[in-house]
């Protein structure tokens, strides 16, 4: 097995969201932070972070992080952390899905109705988009 495929694999296992508040919480207090976003897959931003080492930068982001980590749904740091992107599609999403688009067009006709502004349009657009992405 070379080399990419461990990283590889390393990356695409499911990530605790304790293990990457902890990482992160350690970088506010070791010289060396970053290693929370290696964890989770995302080495550029670890690289950035060690690079930067010898300013406050890091430890302010990684204590940033580490609220994020806590404070966010399980559900939501698994999708954004564990590769789960690639899942299919079950009923449920497609009914979703169905009932977002249904929502986005009566939106539209809404806005061409002159009755939602065209920023009104686009923040509820994105709210129901969030709600499938």
């Amino acid at each position: 097995m070379s080399l990419l495929d461990k990283l590889d694999k390393l990356f695409q296992h499911r990530k605790e969201r304790r293990i990457a508040a902890i990482l992160a919480l350690s970088g506010t207090i070791l010289p060396i932070a970053g290693l929370h976003k290696i964890y989770l897959g995302q080495p550029l931003w670890g690289v950035i972070y060690l690079l930067l080492w010898s300013t406050p930068i890091p430890r302010i982001a990684s204590a940033i992080d580490a609220v994020w980590y806590l404070v966010q749904d399980s559900e939501q740091f698994q999708l954004q952390f564990s590769g789960n992107s690639n899942r299919k599609l079950n009923t449920n999403d497609t009914q979703q899905i169905s009932t977002v688009a249904g929502a986005i067009r009566e939106l539209e006709r809404l806005r061409q109705d002159g009755l939602v502004s065209e920023y009104e349009f686009e923040q509820k657009r994105r709210k129901l988009l969030d709600r499938i992405v």
